[in-house]
């Protein structure tokens, strides 16, 4: 059996989601988590937390846009953004997109899901998860003042990524798996329930570099907690 992380995978066909787990044993051995993402949330189907103390520390830094995993990616250089997660620093390093959105909130899917995927040091990753519909506006992203930051022919950009971040901080909490090979866990996963609005335009500049339907189809829950802050 192969053992390349990366054998190439892809959303239909012989390796498509379903085949993920015969493709190659990296990929095997993460399919053996049990609790997989993404999964369908609902507010009634919640339970409240004892605490929360997921902290933001974002900062303007260089980002370089690399196109991989059937989508596209910004990768900062030298990793300067982090979130706080139970007196854990998981610095940022990597923000990519699915479309339409993996997780679905209330039945409702959205046409567009942003990760910003964060590590510690000890390899463990944390994901924080933005929906958004797609609009005609002329800012590209909802909370960015400054579309000049995106310097799409020399791939690198300067930005906040505290801007794909909502204005309101209601959020699922649940543990799962990453929505890609070789989908390990556990993985604490942040989703936000507000919906964000993105440019037509900003999509645009990626579309032919984005895999069509790059979603994961939704996994069982199998009756893990999903806690809502």
């Amino acid at each position: 059996m192969k053992r390349n992380m990366d054998v190439p995978w892809s959303y239909s066909g012989d390796n498509g989601p379903e085949h993920w787990h015969t493709l190659c044993d990296w990929y095997a051995e993460g399919a053996q988590f049990p609790l997989q993402s993404p999964i369908a949330l609902v507010h009634d189907e919640t339970e409240e937390p004892i605490d929360q103390d997921l902290a933001f520390h974002y900062r303007r830094e260089q980002f370089t846009e690399k196109e991989f995993k059937n989508t596209i990616h910004f990768v900062p250089f030298d990793k300067e953004s982090y979130v706080t997660f139970q007196g854990v620093d998981y610095h940022l390093t990597d923000i990519h997109f699915h479309m339409p959105s993996e997780h679905i909130i209330d039945d409702e899917q959205q046409e567009l899901e942003f990760h910003l995927v964060h590590m510690n040091e000890e390899g463990q990753n944390l994901v924080v998860g933005i929906l958004f519909r797609l609009t005609d506006k002329l800012n590209w992203i909802c909370n960015a003042q400054d579309d000049s930051i995106w310097d799409f022919e020399n791939h690198v950009q300067w930005f906040d990524p505290s801007m794909f971040l909502p204005e309101r901080t209601h959020h699922f909490h649940y543990v799962g798996s990453l929505t890609t090979p070789p989908t390990k866990g556990p993985i604490n996963w942040f989703v936000f329930d507000w919906v964000g609005e993105m440019s037509r335009k900003f999509i645009q500049e990626f579309r032919e570099e984005v895999l069509e339907n790059n979603n994961r189809p939704l996994q069982d829950r199998k009756e893990r907690p999903i806690y809502f802050y």
